[in-house]
């Protein structure tokens, strides 16, 4: 954690913020929120990975072409000019976007057309740039493979890795070497563009620094197939000879569905990378932890074993368990970065040598007050009482309804009236979300971070994903005037009350 204080912090995701570009980005409204979150007693902003999306993903944050390069849309064209790459003249007339979701496809390629113009017009003086060459040095260890892979995803129209000549899907030197030469074009742009997020991130990240606000990020437990960690690190996968999985990762059968999920990803060939040391892995957090002040591990149970699935089976219901070597793993992260910061994703059934791993470690787990309110209520682990202080609270998060939709559309007769018990007061639609950020903010857990969603008391409109759904997610964003002076003022007297402002 950031100190041992009391914090509280706000869920935003970076393309949710307001913007004249049709999705929000690392601009001014970016610094702008930055500055609101200081003005409104928070300490902590939370943000969803920051990888490349693709719409064939449905633009998941969670489904990328790398682990490690950056969303390129979320670039500011404001900057861009201010950075001297563009002119006033060429970000002045965006199309017209709609201000509460963001229409991907029309988003992106305004967003394109703009770093295009913007690398035609620094390619001149590349060669000579000092910022640039350095950059691609220090990043030299994922970004030339990560560039001439979307150089040659390019090529040959968006296809996948493992449908491209056996030549080049097998990484064959010579091939690569003519791709190198007939692409170089492609791929100084794929570079240039990685170069400008880091420039546009940092100096974000420096802003929010600057006035005390942490950044907690997210890195998800496993890689796409179609990405660029998986084509350049083969062996690290559980592969076949044609490069197609053996295995994939995915859940078992439980409650909520009987056949499980297939999720589609590789799975790790663990036993291989310990013989390598963990070295992925290490170079993967301490990227993370360069990026971010916290970092949350999504599915942090598959470190210690995962649901491994016949890649031929249509369902998960075949998978077995595969035990993970998590304890070697992070003795090995821990040596190599003792300062990293990491919130444990522990939700759903999780068994004891979880538990155990995030003991040993002393990894907070994460607290969900939308699963509170069972018939075992007083016994229920994510109740306020019973919550330890080593954990994250949430009213909810990304995957949940905002409170006042989960209030209105999932919550029966029942479990309002356990709400209404615990609460101290009758609960309605129009409550329910200041009623939880209070239960959160007033619990034990040293961070508490609310959904601006539930901030603004947004209806099943404002929730950011449905799991399971393939279209449709990732698209809500904040308006201008949502920021208003009298939330502030109130976020700011709910963290004084309950012992969460930051200490002057």
């Amino acid at each position: 954690m950031v100190n041992n204080s009391r914090l509280c912090g706000v869920l935003l995701h970076i393309t949710s913020l307001p913007s004249a570009h049709g999705m929000g980005d690392f601009g001014p409204h970016a610094h702008a929120f930055a500055e609101f979150l200081a003005q409104a007693g928070q300490s902590v902003w939370q943000i969803l990975p920051l990888t490349p999306i693709n719409s064939g993903a449905g633009n998941s944050p969670y489904s990328s072409y790398s682990a490690f390069a950056g969303n390129i849309f979320c670039i500011s064209p404001d900057y861009l000019v201010l950075d001297g790459f563009l002119r006033v003249e060429d970000v002045q007339n965006p199309p017209g976007f709609p201000e509460d979701r963001v229409d991907y496809a029309a988003a992106t390629a305004w967003r394109r057309s703009l770093l295009e113009l913007a690398f035609d017009n620094a390619l001149p003086q590349l060669r000579t740039d000092a910022q640039f060459q350095t950059f691609c040095e220090q990043e030299q260890f994922w970004l030339h493979s990560y560039a001439l892979f979307m150089a040659l995803k390019q090529e040959h129209h968006g296809a996948p890795w493992y449908q491209w000549p056996e030549s080049l899907r097998l990484a064959d030197k010579k091939a690569l070497e003519s791709a190198e030469n007939r692409l170089g074009y492609f791929i100084v742009q794929e570079k240039f563009y990685q170069y400008l997020f880091a420039r546009h991130w940092t100096r974000l990240r420096q802003h929010c620094a600057h006035h005390g606000i942490s950044i907690l990020g997210d890195a998800p437990i496993y890689v796409s197939l179609d990405s660029a960690d998986v084509w350049a690190n083969r062996d690290l996968f559980a592969l076949d000879p044609e490069g197609l999985p053996v295995f994939c990762a995915g859940a078992p059968p439980d409650y909520f569905s009987e056949t499980g999920q297939m999720w589609g990803n590789p799975v790790y060939d663990w036993d291989r990378l310990e013989q390598k040391n963990f070295d992925w892995w290490i170079t993967r957090l301490r990227h993370e932890h360069n990026r971010y002040d916290l970092v949350r591990l999504d599915h942090f149970r598959g470190f210690c074993a995962f649901w491994q699935v016949p890649a031929c089976e249509p369902t998960a219901e075949n998978g077995v368990w595969i035990p993970a070597p998590g304890k070697k793993l992070f003795s090995a992260v821990q040596h190599a970065i003792p300062d990293l910061n990491l919130v444990a994703e522990d939700l759903g059934f999780i068994t004891e040598d979880v538990r155990e791993l995030m003991d040993q470690f002393g990894f907070p787990g994460m607290k969900i007050l939308h699963f509170a309110f069972s018939p075992d209520m007083e016994r229920n682990a994510y109740i306020p009482h019973n919550i330890p202080h080593n954990s994250v609270v949430f009213t909810g998060t990304h995957d949940n309804n905002t409170t006042r939709g989960w209030f209105t559309t999932e919550v029966d007769g029942e479990t309002r009236l356990r709400l209404n018990r615990y609460a101290g007061h009758v609960v309605t639609q129009d409550n329910a979300a200041s009623t939880l950020i209070r239960l959160a903010l007033g619990c034990p857990a040293q961070l508490a971070i609310i959904p601006m969603q539930d901030y603004l008391n947004l209806d099943e409109h404002g929730r950011m994903n449905i799991p399971g759904i393939a279209e449709g997610n990732w698209s809500w964003r904040m308006r201008t005037e949502h920021l208003t002076p009298v939330l502030g003022q109130a976020m700011r007297m709910w963290a004084k009350t309950y012992g969460r402002e930051p200490r002057q």
